[in-house]
């Protein structure tokens, strides 16, 4: 099996992507960060060679951790919502 860049455009990508927003669930950028789109951007260009070049493996696979680290990022809002309530 040889991996293509293609295929490591899309796995870069999907990696930025899964970053900027693991660093923005973190609080440790914002969305008014330059830094923030930046990731994406560069993620963006990553995904959109692989998808142009092979399948969609790598969407998917970001797709899974965007939704783990955005059920992470839900359930630290309920908790610091319940801590204020108290």
């Amino acid at each position: 099996m040889t991996i293509t860049i293609a295929e490591i455009g899309g796995w870069i990508g999907s990696i930025l992507y899964v970053i900027a927003y693991l660093l923005l669930t973190l609080k440790k950028l914002d969305a008014n960060n330059p830094l923030y789109h930046l990731l994406n951007i560069l993620g963006a260009v990553g995904l959109i060679i692989n998808a142009f070049h092979w399948g969609d493996l790598p969407s998917v696979a970001v797709n899974i951790v965007w939704m783990i680290i955005g059920s992470f990022a839900l359930l630290m809002i309920i908790r610091d919502r319940r801590n204020r309530a108290a």
